[in-house]
């Protein structure tokens, strides 16, 4: 039985209003909610970095796990950290499997990490992943070019328009600022 953990969000207004938003529902299968308030985002590095996963959420704890044992190494430096997690989790034989999606941010940069050995540097300062992660790229996408408000409430209302459409998304919300 296959466990989804869902939708992420990460906008970056500027290096002073940084925020990332995550819903808590954890999906077995196709049809049956395992849980309503898992917590997918979190701060690492002294609080300096925010942290999101989307994917097998026994995967993602792992990976999240040596991604701040990788910031340690690497003294803060989100992008080395970055790049050494992504050829480990794309070399290592344990870790090639391990199926989750990453966001990171800190006060510099964001960045999408994937198993395939990708760092990605968005284009805009706001981004999703998971099974909603589209609705809540577009929702965020509009809301940051059109409206004053700020990243913690972009993201917010972002998965919550996410949870309005995708069957894999609720409504129970987290977010954390830098």
């Amino acid at each position: 039985m296959e466990f989804r953990a869902t939708t992420i969000c990460l906008v970056r207004r500027s290096p002073e209003d940084i925020a990332i938003a995550g819903d808590g529902q954890v999906t077995m299968g196709e049809t049956a909610i395992m849980k309503n308030s898992a917590k997918k985002i979190r701060k690492i590095y002294r609080d300096q970095v925010l942290c999101g996963f989307a994917g097998s959420v026994a995967d993602a704890y792992s990976l999240m796990e040596k991604f701040e044992k990788k910031m340690e190494e690497y003294n803060g430096n989100l992008k080395r950290a970055a790049v050494a997690l992504a050829q480990m989790w794309r070399l290592d034989q344990a870790s090639r499997n391990l199926d989750a999606l990453m966001l990171v941010a800190d006060r510099e940069s964001v960045l999408v990490i994937s198993g395939n050995g990708e760092v990605i540097e968005p284009d805009y300062d706001f981004v999703a992943i998971g099974s909603g992660g589209n609705y809540a790229y577009a929702a965020a996408h509009a809301l940051y070019n059109h409206t004053d408000m700020d990243a913690a409430s972009i993201a917010e209302e972002a998965l919550r328009i996410a949870s309005d459409i995708c069957v894999y998304t609720n409504s129970h919300i987290s977010v954390e600022k830098l």
